[in-house]
């Protein structure tokens, strides 16, 4: 038998990775890393690109959306197209002159406003909104039906970024926002959507006056534990007229459990 040592040296942390989609305990081939880890992280490394510039399908997204009877807007930022999106952040903030206009006409046809306005839009993952979005909503609209809260129409915004639902929930005078919004995609995760909930949004809202959930994917927060979690930010903010900083979450997910902790020694 060969006393040659192994080509490839092994991570001793490497039974850490069945916990976590996160890249460590790689291993090594002196100093570079072994082909697999390297062929595995140029992959990750494309589909993190083609999330960012793949355009998400409004009219799929549309006949989605329309399972839960709800009147739909489908409504642009100011960036004009993908190019623009990405060199200019602030005009993903705003909406289109068409778009306000879209929207203040809508309001007036509802003078009492509403508890909660949702907003979806791509942000910088298309594929997180395709595959999250619906799945999410299906579970929180009727819990605030059940609530006898009212919901404005769902507004799909091309091009948008988390600040571009403030003008909306501000003309449809929503107590409320809500945006679904594709995060900025990891290596492990491509797909990851956020949400972020804003009380009594106006244009100018600091970042600081909202609540953000994220990582919501298969994988990551489920849409379960999403939904459990936004219902409490919800009925807080509603009953304490603020969100934001002040507003924790104090809900009890459950969270999957490493075990016994392997820097400590066993018991047995």
């Amino acid at each position: 038998m060969s006393d040659k040592p192994a080509i490839v040296q092994h991570n001793p942390w490497q039974k850490l990775r069945r916990y976590t989609d996160a890249r460590i305990a790689l291993g090594r081939v002196g100093d570079s890393l072994p082909t697999q880890a390297h062929l595995e992280f140029q992959l990750a490394h494309a589909k993190a690109r083609d999330a960012v510039h793949l355009p998400l399908d409004y009219e799929l997204l549309q006949q989605q959306l329309s399972v839960f009877r709800l009147p739909i807007l489908t409504l642009e930022s100011q960036a004009s197209d993908r190019a623009c999106y990405l060199q200019r952040p602030d005009l993903g903030r705003l909406l289109s002159e068409q778009s306000l206009k879209a929207v203040a006409d809508f309001s007036e046809g509802s003078k009492q406003g509403y508890d909660i306005a949702i907003v979806i839009t791509e942000g910088l993952s298309s594929l997180a909104i395709d595959k999250n979005a619906s799945p999410l909503l299906a579970q929180l609209l009727p819990a605030l039906a059940a609530r006898q809260l009212s919901i404005a129409p769902l507004c799909m915004v091309k091009q948008g970024r988390v600040a571009v639902a403030d003008a909306i929930g501000e003309s449809l005078q929503a107590k409320l926002v809500l945006i679904l919004v594709g995060e900025r995609p990891g290596l492990s995760s491509p797909d990851s959507m956020g949400v972020y909930l804003t009380y009594q949004p106006q244009v100018g809202t600091a970042d600081s006056k909202r609540n953000c959930l994220s990582n919501i994917r298969e994988g990551g927060l489920s849409s379960e534990d999403a939904t459990t979690r936004l219902l409490y930010l919800i009925d807080q903010a509603l009953s304490r007229a603020y969100t934001g900083v002040d507003l924790k979450d104090e809900t009890e997910v459950e969270q999957h459990r490493l075990g016994q902790n392997f820097l400590l020694p066993s018991s047995n």
